[in-house]
């Protein structure tokens, strides 16, 4: 669904076959044909190596001949795609409960908050533990904890921008839906996902680049005094470095690269564009993206055919969907029960939460003292003050860029691959760089830590500040242009208002991962040479390395306060500015 409501054909459109006429087969449609069977059976050889037999005490080596750079490339994309599938299939799910209901919102936004908060390396803990054991003797174990791992360093920013475009959905859409009865089921793929979808993909495409930063740690893993690895591209660096071999760490940074280079090109950039069609204005503007790859796609018969062999489908969900009700049911509410399900509600997730936590404090007691906590409160004040520094910086340096980059589509189709490359960029792979750069310059760790924590986390508030400068209709900016309103004046009025929402989603996202990057960039190793910051992620990844779990659950325990606290005391509070007032 497309909501320009202008008529004019796009420039790139392609004359609909008539009516009872069968397409032709073209040779675009061969090429399409062989190119998708090509990837599937790339994917099946591919997958054939997730299913060898492992055992949990062997020991593993990674093979650094730069000619299994291949194969290791396509394991590890493998992993990123199907991470990504279920970080979307959790975002749709997650977003909606959140948004469409009252007393869970309540609590699934604050256990997001706390999920954002929980470091790659802490579920990875528990992970590898329970997928082994889940699939006994089988490589698939060790290949779905990091895929797991992967996960989770995408799925919170999806769902965090998801969420904040359903609760911010312009009236006129929720008065279209309403008009019309949809149903819920309707309701939420013709005007909920449409509204969200230029965020939504913007986000996806930072949360790709989030999983490529942390492919290291979810390929090449140490819990627990064990060593564990994939074949992947994280795993070959990872090697690398600890041999200190430049040589091959160079062929692994070449090797990322490309693959970025050609999954933007193939798969980002057509999506990009062909979000374009759900921007919300009243005309179509003068530029819109381009994607050679999409109009090479449009040229083809298979989409149609494809949709004219599912709409039967399609429709039978449609009516399955009528269950859910339709928008136009007044919504009757009797106080007395509301008050009533409110209190037991709470009840009960009160109850939960404080035996949790009971739980959790017992454990710590018989093992540790509750003066566990100690260290890591004091040492979470360090990274705070990097956060809040990275955070600040990125806004003012990445915003004005951002929005520069969203108003030009010209500009965008340059910036987007290196923006994405710099954005997938593991700070291990500079390792090298940093170590000889903060001896040679006599940098302590402590500050240069921020740099390679900002390698991680500033990339949210670009590509937020990209999403939200692309959604803002172009009839707006011509009609500034038309009252000459430019300068300071412009950004008061119209770009301040149009880019909060999606600037506030990108900072609570960067706020949350540059605590995630803290576990990577406090400590930092070449070779035999490791610099150590004084900070809680530091504290966190040597936990984790020897095994110590009374210490990692501290660690992770007050991370999460921290990020949790910083949500509800600033963040939080912008969200509803931005819901209140800055909603289109």
């Amino acid at each position: 669904m497309s909501f320009r409501t202008d008529h004019a054909p796009s420039r790139t459109a392609l004359p609909a076959p008539l009516p009872g006429r069968r397409p032709r087969l073209s040779w675009v449609d061969l090429v399409v044909a062989a190119a998708v069977l090509v990837l599937l059976y790339v994917t099946l050889r591919v997958g054939q190596g997730t299913t060898v037999s492992f055992h949990p005490n062997q020991s593993v080596e990674v093979d650094t001949d730069p000619s299994r750079l291949p194969y290791d490339a396509a394991r590890s994309l493998l992993r990123m795609f199907f991470a990504l599938a279920a970080a979307t299939v959790f975002t749709f799910v997650y977003a909606y409960a959140a948004a469409k209901s009252r007393r869970l919102e309540r609590i699934l936004i604050p256990a997001l908050d706390i999920l954002q908060s929980v470091p790659v390396l802490g579920f990875l803990t528990v992970a590898v533990t329970g997928f082994i054991a889940l699939f006994p003797g089988s490589m698939l174990g060790l290949e779905c904890a990091s895929i797991f791992a992967i996960f989770t360093s995408q799925a919170w920013n999806m769902t965090f921008g998801f969420y904040h475009s359903l609760i911010s959905l312009p009236r006129e859409l929720d008065e279209l839906s309403r008009s019309f009865r949809f149903t819920r089921w309707m309701r939420f793929w013709k005007v909920e996902l449409p509204s969200g979808a230029i965020g939504l993909v913007w986000n996806g495409m930072m949360s790709f680049g989030g999983g490529w930063f942390f492919l290291v740690a979810s390929e090449a893993i140490s819990v627990n005094n064990k060593n564990y690895a994939l074949p992947g591209v994280g795993s070959y660096a990872g090697a690398a470095i600890v041999d200190g071999d430049l040589g091959r760490v160079g062929w692994a940074i070449a090797t990322m690269a490309v693959v970025v280079i050609g999954v933007n090109f193939l798969f980002w950039r057509p999506l990009t564009a062909w979000a374009e069609r759900f921007k919300n204005e009243q005309s179509e503007a003068t530029e819109v993206q381009r994607s050679v790859v999409l109009d090479f796609l449009r040229r083809s018969n298979w989409p149609h055919l494809l949709g004219r062999a599912l709409r039967p489908a399609g429709q039978v969900i449609n009516r399955a969907g009528r269950i859910f009700g339709t928008d136009d049911q007044p919504l009757v509410i009797d106080t007395a029960r509301r008050r009533t399900a409110d209190l037991v509600f709470a009840l009960l997730a009160g109850g939960l939460i404080a035996w949790g936590l009971f739980d959790l404090g017992r454990y710590l007691h018989d093992r540790t003292g509750l003066g566990v906590f100690g260290e890591p409160l004091l040492l979470g004040l360090a990274t705070l003050a990097r956060v809040v520094v990275l955070v600040v910086v990125a806004t003012v340096i990445w915003v004005p860029i951002g929005v520069w980059i969203g108003f030009s589509p010209k500009l965008t189709r340059i910036a987007q691959p290196l923006v994405q490359i710099l954005a997938s960029f593991p700070a291990n792979f500079l390792f090298p760089l940093a170590v000889w750069f903060f001896l040679r310059t006599g940098l302590s760790i402590d500050v240069g830590g921020i740099l390679l924590m900002a390698l991680g986390a500033q990339w949210y508030i670009l590509f937020n500040a990209i999403a939200g400068a692309m959604s803002i209709p172009s009839d707006l900016r011509e009609a500034m242009d038309d009252l000459g309103v430019r300068g300071m004046q412009r950004w008061k009025r119209l770009i301040v208002p149009g880019i909060f929402p999606a600037y506030v989603t990108g900072g609570i996202t960067a706020s949350g991962g540059a605590w995630n990057a803290s576990i990577v960039a406090e400590v930092v190793t070449f070779g035999t040479t490791t610099l150590t910051a004084t900070g809680l992620g530091a504290y966190i990844a040597q936990a984790t390395e020897s095994g110590d779990f009374p210490h990692l659950l501290a660690g992770v325990a007050v991370m999460s306060l921290y990020v949790v606290a910083l949500n509800r005391l600033v963040w939080r509070r912008l969200y509803r500015l931005a819901e209140t007032r800055y909603a289109l």
